[in-house]
């Protein structure tokens, strides 16, 4: 297979979420989606109490096939596998104010990894090795529900009702990059493309009804990107939702996470849709979550795994990540 064809095969290509991204799914080249590393999943709308807080995640996630717009396998791919391994650093600032009865948080996600992948036999494996895209976002946040004392002692209180969050996002494209790579074998680090990404976030914790409260928590991301310089390659705009149903359990919270990404606008080249239908994606993806808060020492610690269900014009991946969070002060 000629290099032009591969070129024009991995418009497809949706890579691993390598730098701050959630990493559900890109349209074309690599571009990444709006949000921490791993995406987000519990409390999605909630605040935490005004202070300092840091996270560390890691995680690792295993391309397996790239699929077409009919949802089959990508034909003339034939040695499809891309693995990432990814570690990166979460800081979390609440300030002491109300602002309309609510609270406001920023974030800042930086992270990096290594890459390893080949998507046809006429091509040896490559790995990339570096830092990732960085992800700021403001948020505004606001509980409407009371505090109530958790069953167990020792374990965290459990705010039941109804939190709501608006926030923005941008994924700044700072990570390592290499347009010819990533043409070649599907291997890169960084994504080259800004995106900014308004956001919205439910939480809704139930009276006690299985166990302790059950939990519906989603947060959805407007993906706006800006042209790949090196490629001339536009992604179309896409909503993105990451989402989790849980219980608390004492000191646990135990449930399925899971994210849905549905691209709306086609992918562009020198401004014309890519044939035949604009590369629009659409990936769903569920898993088990597994959180554990340790109140007594203002930390948690959260194990997530995932794996696609479906894959139209992007990847079908498998990944886990491992995050221990902390208040620093």
């Amino acid at each position: 297979m000629s290099l032009k064809a591969v070129k024009a095969l991995l418009r497809l290509t949706v890579l691993i979420g390598m730098a701050c991204g959630s990493a559900p799914g890109w349209a074309a080249e690599g571009s990444t989606v709006a949000g921490p590393i791993g995406g987000t999943d519990i409390r999605s709308a909630f605040h935490a109490a005004p202070g300092l807080y840091g996270a560390l995640i890691t995680g690792a996630s295993n391309v397996y096939q790239l699929r077409d717009g009919a949802g089959v396998p990508r034909a003339g791919l034939d040695a499809v596998r891309i693995d990432a391994a990814v570690a990166g650093l979460a800081l979390v600032y609440v300030p002491d104010v109300k602002l309309f009865d609510g609270s406001i948080s920023f974030l800042a996600v930086s992270g990096g990894g290594t890459v390893c992948g080949q998507i046809v036999s006429a091509n040896p494996r490559r790995c990339k090795t570096g830092l990732g895209d960085f992800y700021t976002e403001a948020s505004w946040s606001r509980f409407f529900g009371f505090t109530r004392p958790s069953q167990e002692k020792g374990a965290a209180p459990i705010r039941q009702g109804l939190a709501i969050s608006a926030g923005l996002g941008v994924m700044w494209p700072i990570g390592l990059y290499d347009s010819r790579v990533q043409a070649s074998n599907g291997v890169t680090v960084g994504s080259n493309t800004r995106d900014v990404a308004p956001s919205i976030a439910l939480t809704y914790t139930t009276p006690p009804l299985l166990a302790e409260g059950t939990e519906f928590s989603a947060k959805i991301y407007l993906n706006n990107y800006a042209r790949n310089p090196a490629t001339d390659y536009t992604s179309g705009r896409n909503l993105n939702t990451d989402f989790a149903i849980s219980e608390h359990i004492g000191r646990w919270q135990v449930g399925v996470a899971g994210y849905y990404l549905n691209q709306f606008e086609d992918d562009v080249r020198g401004g014309v849709p890519i044939a035949p239908d604009g590369r629009r994606s659409q990936v769903l993806a569920l898993g088990p979550l597994l959180n554990y808060d340790m109140p007594e020492h203002k930390a948690a610690i959260k194990f997530k795994f995932r794996t696609s269900v479906f894959a139209y014009n992007t990847a079908m991946v498998s990944a886990f990540y491992l995050t221990f969070a902390k208040k620093l002060e």
